[in-house]
């Protein structure tokens, strides 16, 4: 097992790279550790919970919401935890992310640490402290940064995953690998889903390059004043989409991606969009569906990203180079009505 431990403002988050979760208990006490997984990861791993105290929650993010929270802090009471209890999110993106939130809240704030159990969870959702829910069709609106004591990494748990969730956590990979690192951009176009799922120590060296990739942004820009919003490359119209069509992360991110490398192409003159939709389509991910634009641009203004009637978003230099572009809202519409005209 590798162990990397890095610090932030406030805190320390250690990773435990190609670590297994039947050995949990080497590194929690677990009759003071409760566990918050979803029903299809129990389902699937039913054996790692015996024992354990753990609270379980619908799957889906539908219910990333108030009334789950108010459910886990009623079972939390329930099992009489304190200010030194330890609270785990055992999942994908939705559970890590209400486990941090929930933490954050409980009594002001409890200690709490990371078992992802997917492809997405473990590359982005549960690296650099961000926490929350939805509000309604607004994503991720109510929340905090606060970073995990842990992430523990067992890519075993990967292999009960169906391949569209493996698909559905690629277009993060591809992200990082298109703002930050074109040498890995090269190494996905000669690779596939299915040599990953076969190559356990590739895929090990893959989830922790990305893991490295997004720890560092987070590490320089923790409260997201800067250089972390080019993690939001591909998401401000992703996130939209997502909600207005209730489309898997993954696939509306992938939708977003293609739409800001045209955005990139007419602003800064980025030549290779090509390059990235055809990798995105490699790994089996959509980049264009029928919108609604005007649905899309209402949830739009809502997005934390703008700036009064500025739009910060991130586009693409060249592969591997990521800048964020003020672009005033009205501008905005019109590049995106245009792309619509343009399928």
């Amino acid at each position: 097992m590798l162990k990397k431990t890095f610090s932030f403002s406030a805190s320390r988050t250690t990773c435990y790279f190609d670590a297994s979760f039947a050995n949990i208990g080497n590194l929690v006490e677990k009759d003071r550790s409760i566990f918050i997984t979803d029903q299809h990861i129990y389902d699937h791993h039913k054996k790692y919970f015996k024992g354990l105290k753990f609270i379980q929650i619908p799957a889906g993010e539908s219910f990333k919401v108030q009334y789950i929270v108010d459910q886990i802090i009623d079972q939390l009471i329930s099992f009489g935890a304190d200010r030194q209890t330890t609270i785990i999110g055992v999942g994908g993106g939705v559970v890590t992310d209400i486990t941090g939130y929930v933490a954050s809240i409980y009594m002001r704030g409890v200690p709490f640490g990371f078992v992802p159990t997917s492809i997405l969870g473990m590359v982005d959702a549960s690296i650099g402290g961000k926490n929350g829910i939805d509000i309604g069709n607004y994503k991720n609106m109510i929340g905090v940064i606060r970073q995990p004591g842990f992430l523990f990494y067992d890519v075993s748990l990967l292999q009960s995953l169906p391949v569209e969730e493996w698909v559905n956590g690629y277009a993060e990979v591809i992200k990082h690998a298109a703002i930050k690192d074109a040498s890995l951009f090269h190494e996905l176009e000669k690779n596939s889903i299915h040599s990953y799922r076969k190559n356990k120590k590739a895929l090990s060296e893959l989830i922790r390059k990305n893991v490295m990739i997004k720890t560092a942004i987070v590490k320089q820009d923790e409260f997201e004043g800067n250089e972390r919003r080019l993690l939001n490359f591909g998401h401000t119209l992703g996130h939209a989409v997502e909600n207005v069509y209730h489309l898997p992360h993954g696939h509306a991110i992938s939708i977003g991606i293609k739409a800001a490398c045209l955005i990139s192409e007419e602003m800064l003159n980025f030549k290779e969009t090509a390059r990235v939709t055809g990798l995105l389509q490699q790994y089996g991910l959509p980049i264009d569906i029928p919108v609604d634009f005007g649905k899309v641009i209402e949830i739009m203004r809502m997005d934390k990203k703008k700036t009064r009637d500025i739009m910060n978003y991130v586009l693409l230099e060249k592969l591997g180079k990521a800048v964020i572009k003020p672009i005033p809202m009205s501008h905005l519409e019109k590049l995106l009505y245009s792309i619509a005209r343009a399928r």
